[in-house]
């Protein structure tokens, strides 16, 4: 909350801060996927890199209706830059990823590494 003393404009809050992306992620008896709605992203507007730990997704959604802030009754969408770091809860083969972006979902798989991947151990009596 802005109190009197500040000299910050209130509507100048948006150009400092980068948005979290709004992340599924489920996993397969082989696979993790990863989806997040993106709407609105430009293919050259976004970056995914990945490691066997991690995955990051940088982007920049682009408001192209140039209002002024005062035109608005209510403004609930995020426009600017936004990120999510995502650490894998198991081992994964990131050499063999894939993502596809397909009517604003972007879709992401990771293959399991073998080490990883859910097997039923049978327990003997003996």
């Amino acid at each position: 909350m802005l109190d009197e003393e500040s000299t910050m404009d209130p509507n100048d809050w948006m150009e400092e801060y980068e948005g979290q992306l709004a992340i599924d992620v489920y996993q397969t008896p082989t696979e993790i996927v990863l989806k997040a709605p993106i709407a609105g992203v430009r293919q050259e507007d976004l970056e995914v890199s990945i490691t066997d730990e991690h995955i990051v997704i940088k982007g920049e959604r682009h408001d192209t209706a140039q209002e002024s802030v005062e035109g608005y009754f209510v403004q609930e969408c995020y426009w600017g830059t936004f990120a999510r770091t995502y650490d894998f809860p198991v081992g994964v083969d990131s050499d063999n990823a894939s993502a596809k972006l397909v009517d604003g979902i972007l879709t992401i798989t990771v293959p399991k590494t073998a080490k990883a991947r859910t097997r039923t151990l049978p327990v003997s009596l003996s």
